[in-house]
């Protein structure tokens, strides 16, 4: 469908958000579980993003600091689920608004 091709870091974005819901209210996974899980899906969601929009740092770089605070809760660092949101959606915001600016759709708008 083309409207995956025209948003592949939204789509896959959407993916790893709805991952991290069900391992948090539907598997109910251990905190350790639904860390590993969290942070294997934002690694290969990033490097996946990174490698369709032709965008390598931006993507890769949210997707990275992502697995590594999932990674981090799962190996012991205490930081408040809030303030972990708080972290993620400023770095997922921040990243996001360079790369709309950098990077174009790899098929085109349809007209």
């Amino acid at each position: 469908m083309r409207i995956f091709k025209r948003e592949p870091a939204l789509w896959l974005n959407l993916f790893a958000a709805v991952v991290a819901a069900l391992g948090a209210f539907v598997v109910h996974l251990t905190t350790d579980q639904e860390s590993l899980l969290n942070a294997g899906a934002f690694a290969v969601v990033g490097v996946v993003v990174a490698a369709s929009t032709h965008d390598g740092l931006s993507a890769a770089v949210l997707g990275l600091f992502k697995a590594l605070v999932s990674l981090g809760v799962g190996f012991g660092l205490h930081v408040a689920p809030a303030q972990q949101l708080v972290l993620m959606t400023l770095v997922a915001a921040a990243t996001s608004m360079f790369v709309r600016t950098q990077v174009g759709a790899p098929v085109p708008a349809r007209r």
